[in-house]
């Protein structure tokens, strides 16, 4: 099958750790189809557009990858940005079509990439495939403009896939026939994602062998909830728990979570972005992950922390509650937006005492707790794996036979493709 991908959610030579859990799954696909792919870099990342080749191409992981020049208004007009995207990567988009005649193609990201490319796409005659992850429909704010041309990606196209349940049931609540909606999981890299001696973690890292160590791994905007876990953090540094924070990821919100951080004299590292190669070993030299996301898809700093064996605590929002239940492991899962279950879920943790949560710090909200506990690590589908489930959908879409999935199976009575 010839795969052509859309998507401005891609490494390129001056952003080579962005949005890697795309170039995993399509690396992937690419180890079994053809994919070619394009991935327009906004005018506003200037280092980045000056880093690619005169001719915008680069051939990559066996795969042909162009970088045309996304131009658009920042911040206003973005009910335009599909019509501009749109005539960003035309010409790229046709030549693409000439040179690989595509069976199919997919969209990572509903709007703007998911309508450019299924409107490019209707043009050529090629049947279309987007795929949701989570941002791309909470972040949209109702009744909007940006809303109407997200509905209208989704519902133009020949198949929706979501990374989570969740997500699907919500493309289907803004009139996405169910019938078109696939729930497809991420994977992890099972080879560099996998458990390790902490110690042994620890020292490649160069960081004390003793302590509770804390670890969150996420872009700094405000729908990760970065403020939420200072707010708990400040709650548990005066009782007798000591805790260490890192904070790995970059964002608008850097300064300003620093800044509090330091007001309220709390021992947390922000260390910006990390090669996405050294994160294993953060996972293993962590003693627990927090994620208090304020909303999700499923995010993959959870699935690699399962994949190492670490514990998470998460917000029980979007597809979180799903790889919970389906993955296992001792994780908690904690009521969104409340610092103070956090802060009682950290104390959890950090006192290897679950059942004393009450008498460490009384709760003002609810607790959840994980259905699932598990004292191995859990069997995280791998790349490969969710690779080929996403392929099952491609094809279909394209009217070909493809084999079903490696370590999941492909289930029509709820009109979902699984990985598990």
């Amino acid at each position: 099958m010839r795969i052509l991908a859309v998507t401005n959610l891609y490494p390129n030579p001056g952003q080579p750790e962005r949005a890697s859990f795309n170039r995993q799954q399509f690396r992937a696909l690419a180890t079994e189809h053809q994919v070619r792919v394009i991935a327009p870099i906004a005018w506003t990342s200037s280092a980045a557009a000056r880093s690619v080749a005169p001719d915008r191409r680069r051939f990559d992981d066996g795969m042909e990858i162009e970088h045309p020049r996304f131009c658009f208004t920042p911040k206003v007009f973005r009910g335009w940005h599909g019509h501009f995207l749109r005539s960003s990567i035309r010409r790229a988009f046709t030549r693409a079509v000439a040179e690989f005649r595509p069976d199919v193609v997919l969209a990572s990201w509903a709007y703007p990439d998911g309508w450019a490319a299924g409107q490019l796409a209707r043009e050529a005659g090629i049947p279309v495939v987007v795929k949701v992850h989570g941002s791309d429909l909470h972040a949209v704010a109702s009744g909007s403009v940006r809303e109407r041309r997200t509905r209208e990606a989704l519902c133009m196209a020949d198949a929706v896939i979501a990374v989570s349940d969740d997500l699907g049931r919500r493309c289907a609540a803004i009139g996405v026939d169910p019938v078109r909606i696939h729930t497809v999981r991420n994977g992890v890299d099972r080879d560099l994602f996998a458990p390790g001696d902490r110690a042994t973690a620890r020292r490649a890292l160069g960081i004390a062998a003793d302590g509770f160590l804390l670890l969150t791994v996420a872009n700094l905007v405000s729908v990760k909830g970065i403020d939420l876990l200072i707010e708990a953090l400040d709650q548990v540094k005066d009782g007798g728990v000591p805790i260490r924070s890192v904070i790995i990821g970059s964002g608008p919100l850097r300064r300003s979570l620093e800044q509090e951080a330091h007001r309220r004299h709390l021992p947390i590292s922000f260390l910006g972005a990390r090669s996405h190669a050294t994160l294993p070993d953060w996972f293993r030299a962590a003693n627990v992950v927090v994620l208090p996301s304020r909303a999700e898809g499923v995010p993959n700093v959870l699935l690699e922390s399962s994949a190492c064996g670490t514990p998470w605590i998460a917000s029980a929002v979007g597809g979180i509650p799903e790889i919970a239940e389906a993955f296992g492991g001792p994780n908690d899962l904690v009521a969104p937006g409340d610092a103070q279950c956090l802060a009682n879920a950290i104390v959890r943790a950090a006192t290897g005492d679950r059942a004393r949560d009450q008498e460490l710090l009384p709760s003002q909200g609810p607790f959840i707790r994980s259905p699932v506990a598990a004292s191995t690590s859990p069997l995280v589908p791998s790349w490969l794996e969710s690779a080929r489930a996403l392929a099952v959908v491609l094809g279909d879409a394209a009217g070909l036979s493809m084999p079903g999935a490696v370590g999941g199976e492909l289930s029509r009575p709820d009109r979902t493709t699984r990985v598990a």
